[in-house]
C-alpha cells in the first residue's frame, strides 16, 4: 500500500512539474512576441515606417496637422506612445506635420455645401465632418456655421467642419449625425461641438489609449481651457461615437492624450 502511494505521489510531482514547465514556456512565448513601440515623433514618414517595420510593427498615417515647431512631412504625434509594449504586427498610428499654417480660412457661411466644398478645395483645405440641424427659415444644405471660423489663425488641421441647415421635421425633435472628432485638438473639438449646438461633458485624460489607465476626469468649459489639460490635447475617443443620431440636448464627452513633444 505504501509503495502504491509513493508511486502516486511521484506521478503527481511529475504532472505538476510538467504543468509548470508548460506555463513557463507559454509565458515566454507570449512575451517573446511583444516589442516596445519605438519613438517615431520627429521622423519623416519613410523613416518612421522603416523603424516600425524593423520592430515587426505596422505604421499608418491617420491625420495631418499644422505645426510651428515640427517641420513639414515629419511625424507630429503617435499612438501608442513610445515605450508601450505591444504584440508584433500592431499598428502604430501617426499624424503628419504640415508645417506652419500658410492658408487663409475662407468665409463659407451662407454658401451651399457644394459651393463651400469647392471654395475650400481651391485653398488646399478639405471638408471635415458635416452635421445638419433643422432650421425653419433657411433653404436646406446651406452652411450656417463653420469651424474654424473665417480668417482664423493658429489652426491645427486643414479640415473645416460645417454645420448645414436642414428642413424642420414635422412633429419630431431636430436631430443630426454626430461627426468624428478623433484626432482633433481639444480646443478645436470643443468649438465644433458648441457650433453644432451640443454640450461639452467630461474630458478624461488617458495615459495610454489602448489601456484602461486614466487620470481623473476634468470638467470642461468650452470658453475657458481646462487648467490641467492643454487645449492642444488630442482627442482619441468621443461619446457619443461618430455616426450616432444626436439632438441639441446631447452631451459630448472626450478621452484625450497630452500633446506629444518632438
Amino acid at each position: 500500500m505504501m509503495r502504491f502511494l509513493g508511486w502516486v505521489l511521484r506521478a503527481l510531482v511529475i504532472v505538476l512539474v510538467g504543468m509548470a514547465s508548460m506555463l513557463t514556456a507559454m509565458r515566454f512565448a507570449i512575451h517573446g512576441r511583444e516589442v516596445a513601440v519605438p519613438k517615431v515623433v520627429g521622423m519623416t514618414l519613410v523613416q518612421a515606417e522603416q523603424s516600425a517595420i524593423n520592430d515587426g510593427l505596422l505604421l499608418s498615417r491617420e491625420d495631418r496637422f499644422y505645426s510651428e515647431k515640427v517641420p513639414e512631412g515629419r511625424v507630429i504625434s503617435q499612438v501608442p506612445v513610445a515605450g508601450t509594449r505591444v504584440r508584433r504586427g500592431w499598428r502604430v498610428r501617426v499624424s503628419e506635420s504640415l508645417g506652419p499654417q500658410r492658408v487663409t480660412i475662407p468665409d463659407v457661411v451662407g454658401q451651399s455645401d457644394r459651393a463651400a466644398e469647392l471654395n475650400l478645395s481651391r485653398r488646399g483645405l478639405t471638408v471635415g465632418s458635416v452635421a445638419s440641424i433643422a432650421v425653419d427659415q433657411l433653404p436646406p444644405d446651406q452652411v450656417i456655421a463653420q469651424s474654424p471660423p473665417a480668417n482664423a489663425q493658429g489652426i491645427s488641421t486643414p479640415k473645416v467642419y460645417l454645420l448645414l441647415s436642414a428642413p424642420a421635421p414635422a412633429q419630431t425633435e431636430a436631430a443630426w449625425i454626430m461627426p468624428d472628432l478623433a484626432g482633433l485638438k481639444l480646443a478645436d473639438a470643443s468649438a465644433a461641438v458648441v457650433a453644432a449646438g451640443l454640450k461639452i461633458g467630461r474630458v478624461r485624460l488617458v495615459t495610454d489609449p489602448l489601456a484602461a489607465t486614466e487620470a481623473p476626469a476634468t470638467p470642461v468649459n468650452p470658453k475657458v481651457p481646462p487648467p490641467k489639460l492643454p487645449p492642444d490635447s488630442v482627442i482619441v475617443r468621443q461619446t457619443p461615437p461618430s455616426g450616432l443620431k444626436v439632438t441639441k440636448d446631447t452631451t459630448v464627452s472626450f478621452d484625450v492624450i497630452r500633446p506629444l513633444q518632438p
